[in-house]
């Protein structure tokens, strides 16, 4: 048996078993427990409390004096495995060229399908490893990963084997999303009911025969898959017991949102574009909005509204979007960031989106995104900070002193 005690600290996201997402007055607060202690019992989280209870243990004492605990990060959209950044694109995104004119002209997620497909296996999981090593460090502590770069038999399977593996040797819990229907691959242009086919119908029982992948998704939006072709994968989806978290809103309001609520999707993500009738709809569904303000930060583009989503009582969460061209940062505490500074949510309300509301939209909640006893201990110790406000206003600074993964204490270096 393992313990360590954290002590001298102030406990940040402190919630009962029953609470598993936050919305309404939940959303907009966030409990905080001062002059704290928090004793870990093997990978759980057996028990905290004040200073005056603070109980003797033998394991590992820490003193946190001046530091708060927090539960990790729940990233619950990326596209951690990829085989190269896409710098060039952004140079030409600065010289004026449009997200949809790089894309017509080969770049963009056709760029980064080409060079997944020439990757061995095994430098993509490397690669891909390290990635998920820096995020761990960072503060993240569950994590969503996508497929969608392979755009064909073999290179869509080759992500998924390779998102497999880190779920293998990862000590933090890994979901796996299967989106090949991310763009139409060039030999498919004149083809598209024969690329959905190709997903459906030859790829999608394999992957669950290998037991590939936990959700399905498609990129919903004009240029790339239609609602009637979102709505075959998520029936698709269903027939297999995947749920589905889709893509849309990003570009164009065309119907995704209510194709998502109508196939009972886990979650719609990015909604930089949502009208009132769309919020409307949410507001009496079980989907999950996740926004990803790290995609409009980078294209220089409008923020979602997250204020009128958090005002309309949804349980917004926050991701990273974490890919090669329009978010090449998996860094939760930037996200937090962004979310106040660019769309006005308060620093309680962030957290509380990138933390619980992020397990939920994993379906991890159970487990991860709040100190609760009995949930796995997987915290982070900031380092001094005069407030929880302190993270979103020093935006740069790298507050993740050390991190607590399965009731383990390790340096960041040592991930």
């Amino acid at each position: 048996m393992t313990e360590l005690l954290i002590k001298n600290t102030t406990l940040v996201q402190i919630r009962e078993p029953n609470i598993s997402i936050l919305k309404g007055n939940n959303f907009q607060t966030l409990p905080i427990l001062e002059n704290a202690w928090i004793h870990c019992q093997n990978d759980r989280i057996l028990d905290y409390g004040t200073m005056e209870n603070c109980p003797d243990v033998r394991g590992q004492v820490i003193d946190a004096t001046g530091r708060y605990v927090f539960p990790s990060w729940c990233d619950s959209h990326t596209h951690l495995v990829f085989a190269a950044y896409r710098e060039q694109e952004f140079v030409q995104r600065i010289s004026g060229m449009s997200y949809a004119e790089i894309a017509a002209s080969g770049g963009g997620i056709l760029n980064s399908a080409r060079r997944l497909r020439a990757m061995p296996e095994a430098e993509l999981f490397q690669a891909a490893h390290q990635r998920l090593k820096q995020l761990i460090a960072s503060g993240t502590g569950a994590i969503e990963i996508k497929s969608g770069y392979g755009l064909s038999a073999a290179g869509e399977l080759k992500m998924l084997r390779v998102i497999k593996r880190l779920k293998a040797v990862s000590p933090i819990p890994v979901k796996a999303s299967f989106l090949g229907a991310h763009a139409l691959p060039a030999e498919f242009k004149e083809d598209r009911k024969g690329y959905m086919d190709l997903l459906i119908n030859e790829l999608l029982p394999v992957i669950v025969e290998e037991e590939l992948a936990d959700y399905v998704d498609i990129f919903c939006e004009k240029g790339f898959f239609s609602v009637a072709e979102a709505e075959r994968m998520m029936e698709a989806g269903n027939k297999y017991e995947l749920r589905a978290k889709i893509h849309t809103n990003q570009f164009n309001s065309m119907g995704g949102i209510e194709a998502a609520i109508a196939h009972k999707a886990l979650s719609v993500d990015h909604l930089e574009v949502v009208n009132e009738a769309e919020i409307s709809a949410l507001i009496n569904a079980n989907v999950i909005p996740t926004l990803l303000p790290s995609a409009p930060f980078f294209l220089s583009d409008h923020y979602p509204p997250a204020r009128q989503l958090i005002d309309a009582g949804l349980p917004v969460t926050l991701a990273s979007d974490f890919n090669p061209g329009t978010s090449p940062s998996g860094k939760m505490a930037f996200v937090v960031a962004l979310a106040c500074i660019k769309m006005k949510m308060l620093p309680d309300e962030a957290i509380n989106a990138a933390t619980l509301n992020g397990a939920a939209a994993m379906e991890l909640e159970k487990d991860y995104g709040s100190i609760t006893k009995g949930k796995i201990a997987n915290l982070f110790i900031t380092k001094p900070m005069p407030s929880v406000a302190y993270i979103p206003y020093g935006f740069t600074e790298e507050i993740v002193d050390r991190i607590v993964i399965n009731g383990q204490l390790s340096a960041k270096e040592l991930v």
